[in-house]
């Protein structure tokens, strides 16, 4: 008996150790992947113009493409081919560097294109580029409202452009507002906010609140509305100053939900949907993994995770997208389509074409672009 239970344990460390040991993949391989899958991108959507059909006509400058340009722009900064800024900077300018809706808008799916707008603005100045997202974002600090973020999504598509202009301008305005906006979708929206501290996870709207539950008892946190909270984080934590006033604020938020993304990886390295039911249309999901891969890599290279402990966790994702998500020709499967909740955008398989294939798209070049980055 004692000699079974040694070996266990002999076992148990190899494999271990093993995982540990894990190598970081080339980042010749890892580039070649990214631009693979983007480039099948802009050759199928080379007409960047066109607006997209679904129910109704929506402008390519909506939220979709323009987390698709925050992936663009991340993997021109580590690999600056022409096309790349060309592609960006004319699809700006046909939107005349303006949103959906105006410069009036509250909406951040209209704002999330002004985070592409700013990084082309720092590559070659222009003050037209950042005029209007600027605009817009300024009328929301300089009124009362701190409840236009009422989902999770918001807080991607419009909070780093905070702290964007934060930086940009050297003007704390932009840090406090935004802390307000995210606090108040924190703590407040709904009955008791849209953050289960417990859990360390988000439900994705007040529809989400308790007494929701998934099929098997449980709360119901949607895979990828916690990827848009995890990487806004990221993005924020990315721009403000090591002495912002809720730095430290943000970190730990940062550090709780990667713990609870972290015990929730299935054994193939992707996460379900369902982050608490693998039974509610379970099954791989790109778009959510890539979120998470791109967070906890960002938090490794900057030195806030422990690298032993998530190191394996997001190599383990990065090497099930590239080796079980990503076509031969760049295309990429397993991304579900836009929604709320498990039950939207299925099916979710190896072929299936979401209704929008951009922001899976940018979700998974903002992942490879922090896998290139480690060391």
């Amino acid at each position: 008996m004692r000699k079974q239970v040694i070996l266990s344990m002999l076992a148990c460390s190899l494999s271990i150790g093993s995982l540990l040991a894990q190598p970081l993949p080339e980042r010749k391989e890892t580039l070649n992947t990214v631009i693979k899958v983007n480039d099948y991108f802009m050759k199928k959507y080379a007409d960047y113009t066109q607006p997209s059909f679904l129910g109704r006509l929506r402008p390519s400058n909506i939220w979709t493409r323009g987390v698709y340009y925050e992936g663009l722009m991340a993997l021109h900064s580590i690999y600056p081919r022409e096309d790349f800024y060309t592609y960006a900077y004319d699809w700006a300018n046909f939107h005349k560097w303006g949103m959906r809706n105006g410069n009036t808008t509250r909406n951040a799916d209209d704002h999330c294109c002004g985070q592409t707008y700013i990084d082309l603005y720092h590559i070659c100045p222009d003050p037209t580029m950042i005029k209007n997202i600027k605009l817009s974002i300024d009328m929301l600090v300089n009124t009362p409202q701190v409840n236009d973020w009422w989902w999770i999504d918001a807080i991607q598509m419009g909070m780093p452009i905070f702290a964007q202009l934060g930086k940009m301008t050297g003007e704390e305005k932009y840090y406090n507002k935004m802390w307000d906006m995210y606090t108040y979708t924190r703590n407040q929206h709904g009955e008791k906010g849209m953050y289960n501290q417990k859990e360390g996870l988000w439900w994705r709207d007040q529809d989400f609140d308790p007494p929701y539950k998934e099929p098997n008892g449980k709360n119901c946190y949607w895979s990828r509305g916690n990827g848009w909270v995890y990487a806004a984080l990221v993005r924020v934590l990315n721009e403000i100053p090591s002495n912002e006033t809720h730095r430290n604020d943000y970190i730990n938020d940062f550090k709780t939900m990667s713990e609870a993304l972290k015990k929730c990886q299935r054994k193939d390295g992707f996460w379900n949907v369902s982050l608490h039911d693998e039974t509610n249309f379970g099954g791989k999901e790109t778009s959510g993994t890539a979120l998470f891969v791109y967070g906890m890599a960002w938090g490794v290279r900057n030195g806030l995770l422990d690298r032993k402990e998530y190191l394996p966790v997001l190599l383990k994702a990065w090497n099930a997208m590239v080796n079980e998500a990503v076509h031969p020709n760049g295309f990429l499967g397993y991304v579900q389509g836009t929604g709320k909740e498990p039950k939207d955008g299925q099916p979710v398989t190896y072929t299936s074409i979401p209704d929008f294939e951009d922001y899976g798209i940018g979700c998974f070049i903002l992942a490879g672009t922090e896998i290139y980055k480690l060391n």
